[in-house]
């Protein structure tokens, strides 16, 4: 079975396969000051809830963008599974071509996104990622990644809004019951919810001017469900490209 973990800014996102399928998978907290027995203990209550005999695991790929936690859960592996983890990273080969000023700065996270949309969707085609940040990619019909973008996510767009605003405080980040509020509450979240898919459609419609034709919009993220229902712009929700693209590098990367 192969381990397959996420590791964003706010959540880790935690998969196990049993080849091409997803038999669990789980979110929970980043807490960047743990350690790797923190995790451990974490990871081994999730598996006896879902019934994963933790010998089973035989591989394992991770995606991190939040650099204190690669050495623990690299750590977490080695004690716990007996298997050394592939680190993704813009190095690792996944068939993608890189069309950008510096791969390197690229989150694993995003390359793993990208590969999945790319292989189940082809090309050209545009990735969504909500989370911290809210980010784009665009992957062409040759399999190159060309760029993307990244803006502000919605959870940190309201609470700066909340925290910043003497008079504002932190809504619940639901549709508001029209657009044209009529009290705090319903303004602030149609800015946010409506505002937000605003944001998606402009994006979206200028990228596909600039490739030159229209392509599927595939997004994932916490997030992801809320946005799509308010805007057209979005194709379809994939809220485990991450962990099926992590799925796929290592299939490609396996010895």
């Amino acid at each position: 079975m192969l381990l397959t973990i996420d590791i964003g800014n706010t959540n880790i996102k935690i998969g196990v396969y049993q080849g091409e399928r997803l038999t669990a998978h789980w979110r929970v907290t980043t807490e960047r000051h743990r350690l790797a027995d923190e995790y451990l203990v974490l990871l081994h209550n999730l598996f006896d809830l879902g019934g994963i005999d933790p010998r089973d695991i035989d591989g394992c790929a991770i995606s991190c963008v939040v650099p204190p936690l690669t050495g623990e859960f690299r750590t977490l592996c080695h004690k716990y599974f007996r298997v050394e983890p592939l680190m993704v990273n813009s190095h690792t080969p996944t068939g993608l071509q890189y069309k950008v000023d510096s791969p390197a700065e690229l989150g694993a996270d995003r390359i793993a996104n990208s590969l999945a949309a790319f292989r189940r969707y082809g090309g050209p085609v545009i990735v969504l990622a909500f989370g911290t940040a809210t980010t784009f990619d665009v992957i062409t019909a040759a399999g190159e990644y060309i760029g993307g973008a990244i803006a502000p996510g919605i959870g940190i767009s309201a609470d700066a809004l909340f925290r910043l605003a003497a008079k504002l405080y932190q809504v619940e980040l639901v549709r508001p019951p029209k657009v044209i509020g009529t009290n705090t509450i319903h303004h602030m979240q149609s800015g946010v919810i409506l505002g937000y898919a605003g944001l998606v459609e402009g994006l979206v419609h200028r990228m596909q001017a600039e490739l030159g034709t229209s392509c599927p919009v595939i997004a994932t993220g916490g997030l992801a469900e809320l946005i799509a229902a308010e805007t057209e712009a979005i194709t379809t929700v994939e809220p485990y490209l991450t962990l099926e693209g992590l799925r796929l590098i290592y299939e490609m990367n396996r010895t």
